[in-house]
């Protein structure tokens, strides 16, 4: 029964790391990619639109960033305790980020956020 449980913290952590890089790929596209793929990705067809959108998303994009540093900062430091700490709260904050986003923003937001972070907490902790 042990082995079966570090398979699922294993499946956790491989599941915490997708939403990392899923995030990471969130923060491009609000930042350094939102002028291009980003403004494609977020439905913004029109030059005004976007421009008008643009600072509020770069900002949007460094917050997404903070939970970044914190899922990393999981992943990387060297106490056990600390890194199982950064996971939890990272994905948390993914969670509920999520859930405001598919209240505020896009429904489907609860799916490609919160339900991989709620996933992922539920194998860390099994």
């Amino acid at each position: 029964k042990i082995s079966g449980m570090a398979d699922l913290r294993t499946l956790g952590q491989i599941v915490a790391g997708v939403v990392l890089l899923l995030h990471v790929y969130i923060v491009l596209l609000e930042t350094v990619l939102f002028s291009s793929r980003g403004r494609r990705v977020f439905g913004l067809k029109s030059n005004e639109a976007a421009k008008i959108v643009q600072p509020a998303m770069f900002n949007q994009g460094c917050y997404n960033g903070f939970l970044v540093a914190a899922l990393a900062i999981g992943f990387l430091h060297p106490n056990p305790v600390l890194a199982q700490a950064f996971t939890t709260y990272g994905l948390v904050c993914v969670a509920v980020a999520g859930v405001v986003g598919a209240a505020t923003v896009k429904t489907n937001i609860l799916f490609i956020q919160t339900v991989p972070a709620l996933v992922a907490l539920a194998l860390l902790n099994v």
